[in-house]
């Protein structure tokens, strides 16, 4: 059968991959358009939306399946790639390039292995990757037994079926990722009064921070809930996503976001004390729909929140001692662990953040773009 297609589709190569607990498309930025809204009518058109379904692209109808990345070499000394992450929206016509994704970066050396964009070398490979959205660079490892990329092994992330190939990602520098700091307001607690049309009025302490995701932190006990509910219950308590949207509105000229109505951050997180012996618990929202685990910047920024003195999660965090803290975030579907280095000389500072995901590569061609996309109509 010939492979030349006879249509007004247009073929554009990539491959599926799953990056943590997140999935998508992930192109070299070579084969896509260099006109940015002609790329982002073919990222739309690629995941499907806008459509709740995503019937007619790959998206899996949720906004943990709804993300896309670019990869290049990258130019600037020391790094190896660039890498671009858009987050869309199975019902917007929305293609975001602000946040950072720490799940979809696990997949990012896989993608350039596999593309040739770099060697192996030897029975690990670690390439340094600069996060265009946020110039956020870190360095991550890949096992590469006899110069050849290993999927399977026996590590297991919360969130993904079975075991894969462990994957380490460093952050060199995450504090203030988007915001204009690590904290925003420049204080650990904030007092927020909120009021909105659709509300009562209400006034509540919230730590805004931003260690690789602006994030509201709230102790969930502060807003009626226990923390430990389940994601089903909490997507449909109109009453509490309805509180929180508000104050994520009014918070975010607070940290240096201006208005936040139409981005996808800052993310909503309630926190309470670990009830399965972690150090804390959360559930966050991404940022209208809670998240079935947690992301991984939202992982590393809680943990910071955590070892910070005077947050809300003063009081409920479970910590162990020492410069060198192994962080443990209790999520919907089990628990995210995160490796801090505090500065010796300044406790509170952190200095380092690493953690393991896991990645695979589901399908490697050809995603078909309708013409006028391409054309950015």
């Amino acid at each position: 059968m010939s492979t030349e297609i006879n249509s007004d589709l247009r073929p554009v190569p990539c491959l599926l991959m799953r990056g943590g607990t997140s999935r998508g498309p992930i192109f070299l930025e070579s084969d896509l358009p260099t006109d940015q809204t002609a790329r982002d009518h073919v990222l739309l058109a690629a995941m499907g939306s806008p459509d709740r379904r995503q019937i007619d692209g790959l998206g899996g109808a949720h906004p943990l399946t709804s993300k896309a990345g670019i990869v290049r070499a990258s130019s600037t000394p020391g790094v190896a790639l660039d890498f671009l992450f858009a987050q869309l929206q199975p019902d917007s016509d929305t293609v975001d390039t602000t946040p950072n994704c720490g799940n979809m970066l696990a997949a990012v050396v896989p993608f350039a292995l596999e593309r040739g964009l770099i060697a192996p070398q030897g029975d690990t490979t670690t390439a340094r990757v600069l996060t265009l959205n946020t110039g956020m660079q870190c360095d991550i490892t890949v096992p590469t037994p006899g110069g050849r990329l290993q999927y399977g092994g026996g590590t297991r992330i919360d969130g993904v079926p079975g075991t894969a190939a462990p994957i380490t990602i460093n952050f060199l520098d995450t504090a203030g990722s988007v915001c204009p700091a690590l904290l925003p307001t420049g204080r650990v607690l904030d007092r927020v009064q909120v009021e909105g049309a659709s509300i009562a009025p209400f006034t509540i302490d919230t730590t805004l921070i931003d260690n690789g995701m602006p994030m509201v932190l709230v102790r969930a006990a502060d807003l009626g809930r226990t923390g430990y509910e389940t994601v089903a219950e909490l997507n449909a308590d109109v009453a509490l996503k309805t509180r929180l949207e508000v104050l994520r509105l009014a918070v975010g000229p607070m940290m240096g976001l201006g208005d936040v109505t139409k981005k996808n951050y800052p993310k909503m997180c309630l926190v309470a004390a670990p009830r399965d012996g972690g150090s804390i618990a959360a559930r966050c929202f991404i940022p209208h729909v809670c998240h079935d685990s947690i992301g991984v910047l939202a992982a590393v920024t809680v943990a910071t929140a955590c070892v910070l003195e005077g947050t809300v999660t003063q009081g409920l965090a479970a910590l162990p001692s020492g410069l060198q803290k192994a962080v443990s975030v209790e999520h919907p579907s089990g628990e995210f662990s995160v490796e801090l280095g505090l500065d010796p000389q300044h406790p509170q500072q952190v200095t380092r953040a690493a953690l393991l995901r896991t990645a695979r590569l589901i399908m490697r061609g050809e995603v078909m773009i309708p013409e006028t996309a391409w054309k950015g109509q």
